[in-house]
């Protein structure tokens, strides 16, 4: 989004740094690329974020800012994610009805995903027009990405992404209330790596005051071990050329760095061992259990009773990858179902049990069951795991299973325009075809919004009957939305 695309009536607001002046598009007016942290660059590269500092008269927010995403890895999530050049990546995007009066609206703080890797919050997908018609703010924020924000190096603070997340906070905090919002009503929400970020938000007792309640899509928190951290660092290092310190790192060029990175996180061996690896293992780079910030895993400090008095939405797609065996259908359809997960680990009773729990998948072939064993490994097995950790807390479940003709599935990503009720975006038609359900996008949305301001979306919870809204064409509310994952606990 440039300035051209803006309606020229400009309009200024006022934060804790100085003035921003945005633009109104529409009922919506628009800030981008404020900065809430100074350019994470030179000293400030492997160190705590740092609040930005003053400027001097107003400062234009007309355009995105720069995005810790570098280079041409947009497009990974399967979301237009562009890439924008420049030193001062930490910022913040804001959509606003009613900019510099005190409304009190109900904020949605949006946290992108992209494997704690990649990403963008310049995409026209997290356009926050639809939430600010609907009487709420909108706020996009960025963070650092892979070895730079979750990397393990020695002589520097860990999990600086987190804390980018965290500064980002304060930051809505402290000037929410001069676009219109209100500092006591914050929602976070985020989608895939995004989604695990909330989560991990929600399971740090650092982290409870930034909030008031939660939306999870497509999230699985990484909950990286420090062992496994600090051996990925020593790789990184090697590869390098370097110590595995601050200063090696520091020493290497940003763009060097990433492109060993890449090479580094690259899936050796057969494609069914990487696939296997991912399901069992997770995540190289991500939030990492370090005894500071993060003391244990999320769900186990869920369990003690973290965030129990946040509201949380949680749920994901029925096939988020699905896809990585469209291309191999033909030839798997002659392939026992049976045989191929027993290739990647599930065997025994267990598979019985898994292949029983989902006959209706079974029935599309090989490639479908494959895909939804390892959705389910990945994403859906681990909603139980945490429902079961929360107890009695406030919890509303989804699963998002409108198949996109596209693709013959409800694959990853694709409820991210139906949540901001962007249809008619570039890029939609990619993966929901040309023709996408507005009453789906309709129904999710009014939902989300529903949620921000009554911290209830309005469907019933997930209870004891396992109440789960299923987001299709028609959309149902069905009891036990989860069961097909039991023989996976």
């Amino acid at each position: 989004m440039s300035a051209d695309a803006l309606v020229e009536t400009q309009v200024e607001a006022s934060t804790t740094a100085g003035l921003v002046r945005g633009a109104w598009r529409k009922e919506c007016a628009v800030f981008l690329g404020i900065p809430f942290a100074e350019p994470p660059m030179d000293p400030l590269r492997f160190a705590a974020p740092v609040p930005h500092g003053p400027w001097e008269g107003v400062r234009d927010a007309l355009n995105m800012g720069a995005t810790p995403q570098r280079g041409n890895d947009g497009g990974i999530t399967l979301i237009p994610e562009p890439s924008v050049p420049g030193p001062s990546t930490l910022n913040v995007n804001v959509f606003t009805p009613s900019p510099g009066i005190a409304a009190g609206l109900p904020v949605l703080v949006y946290i992108h995903g992209g494997g704690f890797t990649s990403g963008s919050p310049a995409s026209t997908w997290y356009d926050g027009t639809a939430f600010a018609r609907d009487g709420a703010v909108t706020v996009v924020i960025s963070y650092r990405l892979g070895f730079e924000g979750f990397g393990w190096v020695e002589g520097a603070p860990h999990n600086r992404g987190v804390m980018d997340w965290m500064l980002a906070l304060e930051w809505v905090q402290q000037n929410v209330a001069a676009f219109g919002g209100d500092p006591g009503r914050v929602t976070i929400a985020g989608q895939s790596a995004g989604g695990g970020a909330v989560l991990t938000l929600l399971g740090m007792p650092s982290a409870q005051n930034l909030f008031s309640a939660v939306y999870c899509s497509s999230g699985v928190a990484a909950d990286v071990t420090v062992q496994k951290s600090r051996e990925f660092a020593a790789k990184l290092a090697e590869r390098a050329g370097v110590a595995a310190t601050r200063a090696g790192f520091e020493s290497v060029d940003e763009e060097v760095l990433l492109e060993l990175q890449k090479k580094a996180t690259t899936p050796e061996g057969p494609p069914l061992k990487a696939l296997r690896s991912l399901a069992d293992d997770g995540l190289i780079l991500g939030p990492v259990m370090d005894g500071d910030l993060i003391v244990q895993s999320t769900i186990e400090s869920i369990r003690t009773g973290v965030g129990a008095d946040k509201p949380l939405v949680i749920g994901a797609n029925d096939d988020e990858f699905s896809m990585i065996f469209a291309e191999a259908k033909n030839k798997l359809k002659w392939i026992p179902a049976g045989f191929m997960l027993g290739r990647i680990g599930l065997r025994g009773p267990k598979r019985r049990a898994y292949l029983q729990a989902n006959a209706e998948v079974k029935s599309g072939g090989t490639a479908a069951v494959m895909g939804r064993y390892l959705t389910d490994s990945i994403f859906r097995a681990f909603i139980p795991r945490l429902l079961e950790a929360r107890g009695s807390a406030s919890t509303w479940v989804y699963r998002f299973s409108w198949r996109s003709p596209v693709h013959d599935c409800a694959f990853h990503c694709l409820e991210v325009p139906f949540f901001f009720d962007l249809l008619d975006t570039e890029g939609v038609a990619a993966i929901a075809g040309d023709n996408p359900p507005p009453a789906v996008a309709n129904e999710l949305h009014a939902a989300a919004s529903r949620f921000l301001t009554d911290g209830d979306p309005g469907w019933p919870g997930y209870g004891t009957k396992g109440l789960t809204k299923v987001f299709d064409s028609p959309s149902t509310v069905m009891a036990n939305g989860y069961a097909a994952v039991v023989p996976l606990l």
